[in-house]
């Protein structure tokens, strides 16, 4: 076998290999001989067939066998020799005619991954905002749990429905005289002041009366989902069957119980715990963000076309889509660069992730890609094992489950060599904070949230 160096040119690579006829035929001599040993052909007993007319009957088939696995071979020489490491799968053009007794020659070309070399994130400096839980947040959460668990009472003495009532009621709903589908319901129970129905529905109904009929008057809005609705007024008989109101619940440590907390404090402490978690994903998306930035910023390495070209493949799709929709490009020559642009971007901080990964030794553990499989999981109540059984047979899956842990257990492990200072918020400017940084990102890219592709 003959490999020849056709080209270098940054990271592309190209290989000319000529597999001598030879060597081909010892590989179907080979195989032939391993035939031979359990072949049964008519008038022939098992392990008894001649060798040439194994060769005869199947030759053509072992021959092409044989060339599959001398490119594959010499393929996998051209790259181990060199030590090069491959971007993508190595792309194979037959050069010559393939047929038995000439030489088969080919042409390997191929991106490789670029020589990132030695990184110093010391001098990155960063900003991480932290808020701190104001007790009226809990307060205020609190207050809305004792509301989820208020306790409904029929009114005594009777009277008139009040907004914050909750009644039961009958309707039947039609547009000129005609009832229509989806219309009608018995027993049904709303909440007054709700907002769940047709915007005047509700307020109609405060003041009704059990079993005095009422007729409501709406008209559908312009936008509603059905278009056969849309925009026509409607009549809607309805009978009120009964008035309850709610009764406050006090917080206090029966609340807690009734939630599975031991006490109020435990409760507390609880809600206090969830919402600063929520403060500081909301402080770990905005200094990741601006990691990012500067990774970008800072180190400018040549990356393989054959990655920016499927990366912006993948976004162009979701921007076909947009059109499909009914969105709209003014330029698309000036869209598709910039959308270029970005996934240039993205496959260079996923290199750069990777490369960092690799080198420290992260990786994603088994318990850590379980616990991520349970979690997405737990977001199908009722669906759970068909879930776990999904991804525990699609390898695919679990990879791309991989992924997004690896470059966050990547991203703390950066942070935590570059320079970061605390800066206290409140929780008010700390979620402005989010909203000017999410709304500076639409503008300059109008593009999905960022998530570099994974390259480990």
């Amino acid at each position: 076998m003959q490999v020849t160096e056709l080209a270098a040119d940054g990271l592309k690579r190209q290989f000319k290999i000529v597999i001598p006829a030879h060597d081909l035929s010892s590989k179907v001599d080979e195989r032939v001989a391993e035939m031979a040993k359990t072949a049964s052909m008519p008038g022939f007993r098992p392990g008894k067939v001649p060798a040439g007319l194994l060769r005869k009957q199947y030759g053509q088939a072992l021959l092409g066998e044989a060339l599959e696995q001398a490119v594959n071979q010499g393929t996998a020489k051209a790259i181990d020799d060199r030590g090069l490491k491959p971007a993508l799968q190595p792309r194979v053009e037959l050069k010559s005619e393939f047929a038995e007794g000439k030489d088969v020659e080919f042409e390997v070309a191929l991106e490789v991954l670029p020589e990132i070399g030695q990184l110093d994130f010391s001098g990155i400096e960063l900003e991480r905002l932290k808020a701190a839980v104001p007790d009226k947040s809990v307060d205020e959460a609190l207050e809305r749990i004792a509301k989820g668990n208020r306790e409904q009472k029929p009114v005594d003495p009777p009277r008139p429905a009040q907004k914050g009532d909750a009644i039961k009621l009958d309707f039947v709903g039609s547009v000129d005289g005609v009832e229509f589908p989806g219309g009608k319901a018995e027993d049904y129970v709303l909440e007054l002041g709700s907002g769940s129905f047709i915007p005047g529905f509700e307020d109609q109904l405060v003041g009704a009366e059990v079993g005095k009929p009422v007729e409501v008057k709406v008209t559908f809005p312009a936008d509603y989902g059905n278009t056969e609705l849309a925009g026509k007024d409607a009549v809607f008989k309805c009978t009120v069957k009964e008035i309850r109101e709610f009764v406050d619940q006090p917080i206090d440590d029966a609340l807690a119980k009734k939630n599975n907390f031991e006490n109020l404090e435990a409760m507390k402490k609880a809600v206090s715990d969830r919402i600063g978690q929520e403060y500081t994903q909301i402080s770990r998306g905005m200094i990741k963000r601006e990691l990012l930035d500067k990774l970008a910023d800072t180190y400018k390495f040549p990356v393989p076309e054959g990655l920016v070209e499927g990366e912006f493949n993948a976004i162009w799709q979701r921007v076909e889509e947009g059109k499909k929709n009914g969105e709209t490009i003014e330029d698309e020559d000036k869209a598709r660069k910039e959308y270029r642009e970005i996934a240039e971007r993205r496959v260079r901080l996923g290199l750069l992730l990777a490369d960092v990964g690799r080198s420290n030794n992260i990786d994603v553990t088994p318990e850590e890609l379980n616990q991520a499989i349970v979690r997405e999981a737990m977001r199908y109540p009722g669906q759970e094992r068909q879930v776990l059984e999904f991804y525990g047979k699609n390898e695919q899956l679990k990879q791309q489950m991989r992924a997004p842990i690896f470059e966050e257990k990547t991203v703390d492990f950066i942070l935590e060599l570059a320079r970061v200072t605390e800066k206290s918020v409140t929780p008010e400017e700390l979620i402005e904070a989010a909203r000017k940084a999410d709304s500076e990102e639409d503008e300059e890219e109008e593009k999905p949230a960022e998530q570099t592709p994974s390259a480990n």
